[in-house]
């Protein structure tokens, strides 16, 4: 477990030896947290990010984004295609034995496997970018990303933040982790197609936040409860009553979504927004297209925006998946959102409160907590980096 320097022990330090610890923690390439409060009128804005017009289908809303500025992201590897590649592999901590760091510091005891813990090893030469709400299938159990952050290329085994998606198993279906099927290709309710690679699955949203702003385990599992018990009773159930019992046998988040009748509503509501904005980015290359304003029955929920065109072309086909999932559980009467109020969503990045965790040399996660809403940014502290590579604001 790395290390952290909390704001409440380095009070309890004189000035002096404050310093010095820091010097030797960061030197040591340890994490160190800081946490404050924002000063009052301090806005952590969201420079040159315009809004347009909205692409609609049914109850749910995309805000195309695009930036003054793009930045180049050539360098990271994606999970999926770390996964794909076999250079990124994931574990239960109790299956890694022997591996240290090359500083001679303990990474991973064997000491079993736990719910909250897993480890990964990026054999790449390239850095690995892991978002928040990835979910890995596999082990004792499948699990979820709860932060943002960059793993260095060629690096010692990491420890992993996750929590479970799948609260009724614990028993290995594999040693490793992969991607999960629901992201093959395919015609819609047709057979699935291997033409293109698995991805690792994007959690819903309402999933994605309680494992990001609550990091309380008990409540990830209480929202994949709910979100299964929803896919229950949607359409799913009318056009087919067994498979709302073959989703009430299983406690998997991931196999759930994987369940042909379920993909075929999720497809429905995604596939249009999934090919117009495909569409729209290759229009809007030049205008630097980065990331979505996100709105379900007219009420705004969720921005992604990353660092470049490239970053959100990766990331946009299981992230339309999980913004309809969320769609497709929360029916209503639509309404229609204007693009002013999806443009002060995304400016406004004024909070209360600021907490950064960083590690030297590699990554910068901001979390700021403002007036109904969460914001996340993932900064890159790489050689000839110092962007913000992806940006998050959840309402609340």
């Amino acid at each position: 477990m790395i290390p952290k320097l909390s704001l409440k022990m380095s009070l309890m330090l004189s000035p002096k030896i404050f310093v010095a610890l820091a010097v030797v923690l960061t030197m040591a390439g340890f994490v160190i947290l800081n946490q404050r409060d924002a000063r009052a009128g301090e806005v952590t804005a969201a420079p040159g990010y315009k809004v347009l017009d909205p692409i609609r289908h049914g109850n749910l809303t995309v805000f195309p984004v695009v930036a003054a500025k793009s930045y180049p992201t050539g360098e990271f590897l994606t999970l999926d295609e770390g996964l794909r590649s076999g250079e990124v592999e994931v574990s239960e901590a109790g299956h890694v034995q022997g591996l240290i760091r090359r500083h001679s510091v303990p990474a991973i005891r064997n000491d079993g496997a736990q719910v909250n813990r897993l480890v990964l090893v990026n054999n790449s030469k390239r850095p690995l970018l892991l978002l928040a709400g990835e979910i890995v299938t596999g082990g004792k159990q499948d699990r979820v990303i709860g932060k943002d952050r960059i793993v260095p290329a060629e690096s010692d085994p990491v420890d992993l933040s996750v929590f479970c998606v799948e609260p009724g198993r614990w028993v290995a279906t594999s040693e490793h982790f992969g991607a999960s099927e629901a992201m093959y290709g395919g015609n819609v309710g047709g057979p699935i197609k291997a033409a293109q690679p698995p991805m690792a699955m994007m959690a819903q949203p309402s999933v994605r936040a309680k494992a990001m702003a609550d990091k309380d385990q008990s409540q990830v599992w209480a929202e994949v409860r709910k979100q299964q018990a929803a896919m229950e009773t949607v359409e799913v159930t009318a056009a087919a009553p067994q498979v709302a019992n073959e989703i009430a046998r299983t406690s998997s988040y991931a196999k759930v979504n994987e369940n042909e009748e379920v993909k075929r509503q999720v497809d429905a509501v995604a596939k249009p927004i999934e090919q117009n904005y495909q569409s729209l980015i290759r229009q809007l290359r030049d205008r630097n297209a980065v990331g979505v304003v996100v709105a379900v029955n007219g009420r705004i929920i969720w921005a992604d925006v990353f660092a470049s065109t490239d970053l959100l072309e990766k990331y946009w086909p299981k992230l339309v998946r999980s913004y309809a999932a969320e769609a497709v559980v929360t029916r209503a009467k639509e309404v229609d959102i204007s693009v002013s109020r999806a443009q002060f969503f995304l400016g406004n990045m004024e909070g209360r409160r600021e907490m950064i965790e960083s590690e030297p040399g590699i990554y910068r996660h901001t979390e700021v907590s403002g007036d109904g809403f969460k914001a996340f940014s993932l900064t890159s502290l790489l050689p000839k980096t110092g962007f913000d590579v992806h940006v998050a604001k959840m309402a609340e």
